[in-house]
């Protein structure tokens, strides 16, 4: 009976890279009750705490839809909850199943009423006030899915700082779960692939594509809990390892023919530079249009894939999916014109 709403996000980020931070609040409105995750984003991260421009190449990968984090304090967590439930068993037509509920949840509150694995509360654990903090559920606002995002709905529960969640909730955050939240926020560098022809080149003509290391380089997003007793962090790091040229049109050729141009293992680029006397070689990286785009042009998609990892609080790590992040150029394409005299 207890509602757990959407948290709020408090703050605008600033550019990638420049120290981004926002927080997440906690409180109480007219839907009930929802938990402060004060999760602290940094880094190459979207603004305003919106999801980032990665694709996951693991369809299957999803964030967490929703999580259980620090809320309050005993004591105010009692002003907040019993508030919300005396508000819920003064409501108009509030009486039978459904006021039975909320006087159980009264009772284990203040009177210590619990059932299995669940321990009930004196008047809201007050006399431990400062020793640990009421955990309650988050709401991820960027999960599409509705019953999903609103599945984390136990009751909120006290945990003594320096120790773990209780077993049974598996959706309690940690620094995996924080990992994949600064995934969905990454904002990964938005670079056009550099061309010779640039826009406008001729058919049967190679045009050389690349990318300089000092273009782009590998992209941190770090995701954090700091609250009294419990402070856990998380940073994913990205990795480009290729570049996918898809021309926009079946009338080209690729080079190589897969469309994948690889991370040069020593310098870290993608592709050769064009230069002088290269006009009559095949490029490492680049397409060979073999049609004209007549009046209009061809959308060339360059996408760059990104291998990602992430460490945590207490020497955590691991691997998270691949990511992907692409972008169109237009490219002109003219037919060779021969003059016969």
């Amino acid at each position: 009976m207890l509602a757990l709403a959407q948290p709020v996000y408090a703050g605008e980020q600033p550019a990638n890279g420049q120290g981004a931070n926002t927080e997440q609040s906690g409180g109480g409105n007219g839907k009930g009750i929802y938990a402060a995750a004060r999760i602290q984003y940094s880094g190459s991260v979207a603004k305003s705490g919106g999801s980032g421009n990665v694709t996951s190449t693991d369809v299957s990968w999803t964030p967490p839809p929703c999580w259980y984090a620090p809320y309050l304090g005993a004591k105010d967590f009692k002003k907040e909850m019993s508030k919300h439930i005396e508000g819920q068993l003064n409501a108009p037509g509030m009486g039978g199943t459904a006021g039975a509920a909320i006087g159980e949840t009264k009772r284990h509150y203040e009177d210590g009423y619990g059932w299995a694995d669940t321990p009930g509360y004196k008047d809201y654990n007050v006399e431990n006030d400062g020793k640990g903090m009421f955990w309650a559920g988050v709401e991820n606002p960027d999960e599409p899915d509705p019953l999903k995002r609103s599945s984390c709905t136990d009751l909120p529960f006290w945990v003594e700082n320096g120790d773990a969640p209780p077993p049974q909730y598996e959706e309690a955050i940690n620094p995996e779960m924080l990992a994949a939240l600064a995934y969905q926020h990454m904002e990964l560098p938005d670079t056009e692939v550099t061309l010779a022809p640039e826009a406008n080149t001729k058919v049967n003509l190679p045009t050389w594509a690349w990318l300089d290391k000092a273009v782009f380089d590998e992209v941190q997003a770090t995701a954090a809990i700091n609250v009294p007793g419990f402070n856990i962090q998380a940073t994913t790091t990205a990795r480009p390892v290729s570049l996918k040229l898809e021309p926009g049109t079946k009338d080209a050729v690729t080079y190589p023919a897969s469309g994948e141009c690889a991370v040069d293992d020593g310098d870290k680029s993608i592709g050769e530079p064009y230069a002088r006397g290269k006009a009559d070689q095949t490029p490492p990286c680049g397409i060979k249009y073999l049609r004209s785009s007549g009046d209009g042009t061809y959308k060339l998609r360059a996408t760059i894939t990104w291998e990602i990892d992430w460490t945590g609080t207490g020497g955590a790590g691991g691997d998270l999916p691949n990511g992907t992040f692409g972008k169109d150029q237009a490219i002109t394409v003219q037919e060779v014109q021969a003059v016969n005299r």
